[in-house]
């Protein structure tokens, strides 16, 4: 067995050598480099991006989220996580060093996406690139991973750092609707395209709506977008919510920066195959809906996620719905704020859900928050862990609930939507963490 102290020298090494490769393939094959970072949204964006290039050039997107010191090389190389397998990291060292000494057929493009969850992270992570593109999503109130950093200004700042690694003649792709993302502009000489529901954004949005079929079943979403006196129409079925438009809106801003024609980067939106667990809309058992957003969670997105579930139904009248339920696991890594940021959730809740379902230790003050804005307690259901929940949840369902369930990577709230699934036949594929590894935890 190994300790601590192995494992952690085995992956400093590790991470050390897979960084050479990766800056030794780069120099070989000089693909374009997009990279993407923000407290939410990055995953998204960068499934939207590459459904776009995807259409007029050879692209590679990081896998799932790996925006790691060792998931951009996993991506650059284009190899898969070893987790704790040294015969697999040792595959991948033999695969990069191949790749760089034997021509291969190299995409074009390399959509990366890269998080901080730390101070020193950004530099650790993706200093030593060079990028072509930089787009930076949003920075919420309380945003995501701010527990080990001194202030919301710090972890700022620790984002913004990726401003550095963009070439002189690079573009830099901006969220107007964010004071603090559209304040780098202010700090950049670069080529700046922006995007936004705000008047003065290069790339506006508006006329946003959930589009339902014949039976009244809602679909996806559609919008209106205004570039250069263009107007367009956009729909993108299977999702929720504006954190789906935010990221369309990210790589149609991408387009109109690279002179991309704009209808056909608006049709290859019909392509964006969204990750699991980021407001999908599954169907459940006994003709109920799931609302997915179970990848993670913070502040910012439960708001948004909560904001979704409040609509869904109200712009079609003929869609007879049942109950509005949000289940709502801890949201982690807040530090100092995760009292109030809670709370203040469970002040939205009351306001979006007829029914709410509390999971973890943290949630008990999402109920505190739904009761301050005079939530009726028999509606509050609390759970210690996602198991439970989902236990309960299978025989409470009724037909045409819509369940929203969301919560932080580690309160494995895909637990509880795996419990409500109908189509248990496909669930590795529609819903998140469902590899071996994490099948473990």
């Amino acid at each position: 067995m190994w300790n601590i102290t192995m494992k952690t020298t085995f992956r400093k090494i590790l991470v050390h050598i897979l960084q050479i490769e990766s800056r030794l393939v780069i120099f070989k094959y000089k693909p374009k480099i997009i990279a993407i970072t923000g407290s939410v949204g990055k995953t998204s964006t960068k499934d939207a991006v590459y459904a776009v290039l995807s259409k007029v050039a050879h692209v590679r997107k990081s896998e799932k989220s790996y925006n790691s010191e060792i998931g951009l090389p996993l991506t650059i190389l284009g190899v898969p996580n070893g987790w704790n397998n040294p015969l697999v990291w040792f595959h991948n060292i033999l695969k990069g060093l191949w790749l760089f000494l034997i021509p291969h057929k190299y995409p074009k493009w390399l959509v990366l996406e890269v998080g901080v969850g730390k101070p020193g992270d950004m530099r650790q992570t993706a200093s030593w690139l060079q990028t072509d593109v930089v787009i930076i999503t949003a920075l919420g109130e309380t945003p995501a991973h701010i527990e080990f950093f001194d202030s919301r200004k710090h972890l700022i700042e620790e984002k913004s750092k990726l401003l550095k690694t963009l070439r002189k003649e690079g573009l830099l792709i901006l969220n107007a609707d964010n004071e603090d993302t559209l304040l780098m502009k202010t700090k950049s000489k670069h080529r700046t395209v922006t995007y936004g529901f705000k008047e003065g954004a290069d790339l506006f949005c508006s006329g946003d709506s959930i589009f339902y079929d014949d039976q009244g079943v809602p679909k996806g979403i559609i919008f209106r977008i205004d570039e250069e006196g263009k107007s367009l129409p956009v729909v993108v079925e299977g999702v929720f919510g504006r954190n789906h438009i935010y990221a369309s809106l990210g790589a149609l801003a991408l387009a109109s920066g690279l002179k991309l024609n704009m209808l056909s980067a608006v049709n290859a939106l019909k392509n964006y195959d969204v990750s699991p667990g980021r407001m999908r809309l599954l169907q459940g058992i006994h003709d109920s809906f799931i609302i997915d957003d179970t990848y993670n969670s913070s502040p910012f997105a439960a708001k948004a996620a909560l904001e979704t579930l409040s609509k869904v139904g109200g712009e079609n009248k003929s869609l007879s719905t049942g109950r509005k339920i949000a289940v709502l696991g801890d949201m982690l890594e807040l530090g100092k704020y995760t009292e109030e940021s809670h709370r203040n959730i469970g002040r939205i809740a009351k306001e979006s859900a007829e029914i709410l379902m509390t999971v973890g230790p943290r949630a008990k003050f999402i109920k505190e928050g739904a009761l301050e804005n005079k939530m009726k307690e028999g509606n509050i259901f609390e759970f210690l862990d996602s198991w439970a929940a989902a236990l309960f949840l299978k025989t409470f369902v009724q037909k045409g609930d819509f369940i929203l369930v969301k919560g932080s990577q580690g309160m494995r709230m895909e637990r509880v939507t795996e419990a409500l699934l109908l189509d248990q036949e496909h669930k590795d594929k529609l819903l998140v963490r469902q590899d071996k590894e994490w099948k473990k935890k």
